[in-house]
C-alpha cells in the first residue's frame, strides 16, 4: 500500500463536489440574489425587493400560518369515516372543504383515503379542484377579499365537478388495490435548519409583523420610532436573505418536488416549526416572483403588465397551464405576479382552480393514472371559470 492510499484511508478528504451538487438546485436562488446585491447596478432594486417581500408578504403569511396551524392543532386531523362515505353529497362537501383550506394538507388526506378506497374518485376531483395550496396564504395575506372569493368559488366548483365525475365513473375508478403499507420511520428529531428557522422566526416575528402593520396603514415606523433612514429596509432585506439561506439548506433540492413543494414535517414537528418552514418556502418563491418582474423591467425594459395585457385572451389559459404543474412553487409565482398587477384576476382564478399544489405528488406516487385524469378534470372548470370572468369583466 503506497502512502497516498494510506493517507486517503486514514484522513479521507470530503467530497466537496458531491456537496455542491447535493445543495445546488435550491441554493441557486440565494446565490443569485447575493450576486445582485454585490452588483452596484442592481443593489438598490434587490434590497427593496427583499424588504418588500419580507415585510409586505412574509410577515402576514407567518401570522396567517400561525393562526391556521395553531387552530388546526386543537382539532382532529381526520373527520371522514364510514358515515361520510355512504353519503355522496356530504363526502363531496367534506372533500371540497378540506381542499379549500389553505395549504395542501386537506387534499393529501383525501388522496390518501382514495387509495384506501374510503372515498370516491369524485371526491379526489372535488378536493383537487378546490385546492389552492400555499398560494392561498399569499393571497389571503395581501388581498383577503379576493382570496376568500376564490376559495368559495373553488369549493362550489369542486362539489359540482365531483358530482359530475361520480355520475360518469364508478366510485373506485382507477383506484389501486389497497395494500397496507409499512409506515416510514421518519427522523423524529428536527433538523438543524428546522431549528434555525424556528429560532429566527421566534425573534423576527413580532418586529416583522409590527413593521408590516405600520406599512399597511401607511405609517412611517422610522419617523414614529425615531429610527435612522433605511433601517426598516435593511432589516427586511437582511431577514429575507437569512430566510433564503435557511430554506436553501433545509433540503437537498436535487429534484423538482424538493424545489417546488414545502418541506415534509417530521413526526413530532410542532406547529410552530411548521409555520417557520412553510413561511420560508413561501418567501423564497415570492422573492423569485418579485425579482422576475423587476429584472425584466431593468434589464430588458419590459413592462410585463402591458405586455401580458396585449395577450389578454390567452392569460386565463396561461394561468391554467401553470396550475397543471405539481407543487406550490409555480402557483405562488403566479399569485405574486397577480399581486404586482402583471397578470389579471381571470388568470389567477384559472390557476387557483386548476392547481393541485403538493397533493399531486403523493397522488402520482400512489395512483398515477387517477392523478392524471383527476388533474385533467380539474382543468375543465378552471377553463370555464377563468374565461367566464374574462369575458364578463375584463374583455
Amino acid at each position: 500500500m503506497n502512502f497516498k492510499m494510506l493517507r486517503q484511508q486514514t484522513f479521507p478528504m470530503p467530497d466537496f463536489g458531491r456537496f455542491i451538487q447535493f445543495r445546488y438546485r435550491r441554493f441557486f436562488l440565494p446565490a443569485f440574489v447575493f450576486c445582485l446585491l454585490v452588483w452596484p447596478e442592481t443593489r438598490e432594486m434587490t434590497t427593496h425587493v427583499l424588504a418588500d417581500a419580507f415585510l409586505q408578504v412574509s410577515a402576514f403569511v407567518a401570522a396567517t400560518l400561525a393562526f391556521y396551524y395553531g387552530l388546526k392543532s386543537f382539532f382532529p386531523q381526520q373527520l371522514a369515516g364510514e358515515w361520510i362515505s355512504k353519503r355522496p353529497w356530504v363526502e363531496l362537501c367534506y372533500a371540497a372543504l378540506l381542499g379549500a383550506l389553505p395549504g395542501c394538507g386537506g387534499a393529501i388526506i383525501i388522496v390518501t383515503q382514495y387509495t384506501k378506497r374510503q372515498v370516491s374518485f369524485g371526491a379526489v376531483v372535488a378536493v383537487l379542484t378546490a385546492t389552492m395550496g400555499d398560494a392561498a396564504f399569499v393571497l389571503l395575506a395581501q388581498e383577503p377579499i379576493s382570496g376568500l372569493q376564490i376559495i368559495a368559488m373553488g369549493m362550489v366548483v369542486g362539489v359540482l365537478s365531483g358530482a359530475v365525475v361520480n355520475r360518469i365513473h364508478d366510485r373506485h375508478y382507477l383506484a389501486p388495490e389497497y395494500q397496507a403499507q409499512a409506515t416510514c420511520d421518519e427522523d423524529s428529531t428536527p433538523s438543524l435548519m428546522n431549528k434555525a428557522a424556528s429560532l429566527f422566526w421566534m425573534f423576527a416575528f413580532f418586529p416583522a409583523l409590527t413593521l408590516a402593520v405600520y406599512g399597511a396603514f401607511q405609517i412611517d415606523p422610522e419617523v414614529l420610532l425615531g429610527l435612522s433612514q433605511n433601517t426598516v429596509t435593511l432589516f427586511g432585506a437582511t431577514s429575507a436573505m437569512i430566510v433564503l439561506v435557511i430554506w436553501a439548506l433545509s433540503s437537498t433540492g436535487t429534484n423538482y418536488q424538493e424545489v417546488t413543494s414545502e418541506d415534509p414535517a417530521t413526526q413530532d414537528m410542532k406547529w410552530i416549526n411548521k409555520v417557520a418552514s412553510d413561511t420560508n418556502f413561501v418567501t423564497a418563491w415570492v422573492i423569485a416572483a418579485f425579482l422576475l418582474f423587476e429584472l425584466s423591467v431593468l434589464w430588458f425594459n419590459l413592462d410585463l403588465g402591458s405586455m401580458f395585457q396585449s395577450y389578454g385572451p390567452f392569460m386565463p389559459l396561461f394561468g391554467l397551464l401553470i396550475g397543471l404543474l405539481p407543487g406550490c412553487g409555480p402557483q405562488i409565482l403566479v399569485t405574486g405576479m397577480y399581486l404586482q398587477g402583471v397578470v389579471p384576476f381571470s388568470a389567477q382564478i384559472s390557476n387557483s382552480i386548476s392547481n393541485d399544489g403538493d397533493a399531486l405528488f403523493p397522488a402520482i406516487a400512489l395512483a398515477p393514472k387517477a392523478a392524471m385524469v383527476a388533474t385533467l378534470y380539474s382543468a375543465i372548470p378552471a377553463f370555464i371559470c377563468g374565461y367566464g370572468y374574462y369575458f364578463l369583466f375584463e374583455m
